[in-house]
């Protein structure tokens, strides 16, 4: 029994799919754009479709087709617009584990690894209105959805250009003040990433 334990373990550790697997941190700088809610939005940021800021990191490991993914983003201003707005202080902060499939590592060796992501994690939004007398915050499971291209410069450095739609689910809460129906957010993020591979 140990004998067979031994060689499975040595089989393993020597396997393609295990020499393949190399880990990635990126972080990244991007634009959160066609995003919709239910909450109150004073500034009316979601409903003109304006473009914010948004920073974070993602990483993770990918194998020879699979891997997993953790990301960590924050959009500060979401519900703001111009100097002028009602919302003083407002954000969106996500952060989701995720499932990757790309393109077999094999055949992108001198050129672009496109692969599609989804997962799940946690949404908050909060926003601050100049007379203070219409708070909002939210704080909700979300779904990710997208995918990207990720390119080497070097064996340990390249840059990654990503997609994902990121939607709150579940709520279950009568009509509140802070919003018009079941508390809702959702909205597209596009980024660029600089990637650190590490082996």
């Amino acid at each position: 029994m140990r004998i067979a334990v031994c060689a499975v373990a040595a089989l393993l550790g020597s396997s393609p799919v295990r020499a393949a697997t190399e880990w990635q941190v990126r972080p990244f700088v991007g634009v959160t754009f066609g995003g919709g809610t239910t909450l109150v939005d004073l500034g009316g940021a979601q409903g003109r479709g304006r473009a914010k800021l948004v920073t974070g990191l993602n990483g993770g490991f990918l194998g020879e087709i699979v891997g997993l993914d953790v990301d960590f983003a924050y959009a500060p201003g979401f519900f703001e617009v111009g100097k002028q707005s009602l919302i003083v202080s407002s954000s969106v902060t996500t952060l989701s584990g995720s499932v990757i499939v790309g393109v077999p590592k094999s055949r992108t060796v001198y050129t672009l690894r496109p692969y599609v992501v989804g997962g799940l994690g946690v949404m908050h939004a909060q926003a601050d209105d100049f007379l203070g007398g219409l708070p909002v915050t939210m704080t909700r499971p979300a779904l990710d959805l997208g995918g990207g291209v990720t390119g080497f410069l070097s064996d340990r450095v390249g840059l990654n250009w990503d997609l994902r739609y990121f939607r709150s689910i579940g709520g279950h809460e009568l009509l509140q003040g802070d919003s018009l129906s079941q508390k809702r957010l959702s909205f597209w993020r596009a980024n660029m990433a600089l990637v650190v591979k590490f082996k």
